[in-house]
């Protein structure tokens, strides 16, 4: 287990390297950021001044390591647009995108685990063949345009619900959350649920293919013939052998649900991370982007590398194969 965990951290270390070297490279085709911080009236000593104060006239490898080295210390530099350190821009920006990725992958876990479960055992119901059919909806269509139909039925038509903001939130000094006021959790409904949708979906179908599979076994045939009642074979059996594969894919798609909140942040402008990568680009403010790809990319390794570590302490099968192959 030692030996696994140490060569995972490894090659997690190295696509952290990688990551962070494309996306950083990628920045130099976005734009020149002197554009957007000096007006009309520049002169060319202007110019060579600032990109000398931001360092733009170093070498790529000088930036990068420049880079690297003050991000490992929580330091991504100054925003070029708002002229403040990018971690404390950020830090004012997650509890929103924390909050909201949150909601959502609880509504995401709780309904797919719950309607994959329900249409896996009454797969030949009326009630199952109509969620399976809804659940294409989640699927097929784009997020935004989910969103957009949520506004235009829930905030539009029925004025239930804000369709965009995060509503009033209480200032707990290191934290901003918006659960301690109505408005603030009256906001929180139609962007979590578009951005928990799909995932929501994907889980459910996962669920309810494992657990036909699973029901199709031999030892579960074994243990209706021994009159163990239908309930503890569905739910002390079939399900437990059901949520060991699910776990990997389930992970991953959580994990995503925080990068790809950069459409519902946008299209609900919600005031969180995403949307401030989304201005960044506007503004081509890089220090910004590759702080938030940076950090992206060490959520995702991160949850990959637990979801494998859990996976090997999970299922038997790959500690003895492991051991058997050593």
């Amino acid at each position: 287990m030692l030996a696994y965990s140490l060569r995972r951290l490894f090659q997690s270390f190295i696509v952290l390297l990688v990551v962070g070297l494309v996306a950083f490279s990628m920045f130099r085709f976005v734009g020149d950021p002197i554009d957007s911080l000096l007006g009309q009236e520049r002169t060319q000593s202007d110019i060579e001044r600032l990109r000398g104060e931001l360092g733009l006239d170093d070498p790529f490898v000088v930036q990068y390591g420049a880079f690297l080295g003050r991000a490992v210390q929580g330091d991504f530099g100054l925003s070029y647009r708002q002229a403040r350190p990018v971690a404390e821009i950020i830090a004012e920006r997650a509890p929103a995108t924390l909050e909201l990725a949150l909601v959502s992958a609880g509504f995401a876990m709780f309904f797919g685990v719950v309607l994959g479960i329900f249409t896996a055992i009454r797969r030949d119901g009326f009630a199952a063949n109509a969620i399976m059919s809804v659940s294409l909806i989640g699927v097929s269509l784009p997020t935004f345009l989910i969103g957009i139909l949520l506004i235009y039925l829930f905030s539009v038509e029925l004025g239930w619900l804000p369709s965009f903001g995060r509503g009033d939130v209480v200032d707990l000094g290191w934290w901003t959350t918006g659960f301690a006021t109505g408005s603030g959790l009256k906001a929180l409904i139609l962007p979590s649920i578009t951005l928990g949708l799909y995932q929501m979906t994907l889980i459910m179908r996962l669920v309810r293919s494992e657990m036909l599979e699973v029901l199709r076994a031999d030892y579960i045939r074994f243990a209706r013939a021994r009159g163990i009642r239908e309930k503890s074979v569905n739910f002390r059996h079939a399900l437990k052998n059901t949520l060991v594969p699910v776990i990997t894919v389930t992970g991953l798609q959580l994990g995503s649900i925080i990068a790809f909140a950069i459409i519902t942040e946008t299209v609900f402008q919600w005031p969180g991370v995403g949307l401030l990568f989304i201005n960044a680009i506007q503004f081509v403010d890089i220090p910004v982007m590759a702080a938030y790809l940076m950090l992206i990319s060490v959520m995702f390794v991160a949850i990959n590398l637990i979801v494998d570590l859990l996976y090997f302490a999970i299922d038997p099968r790959l500690r003895a194969d492991r051991s058997g192959g050593h």
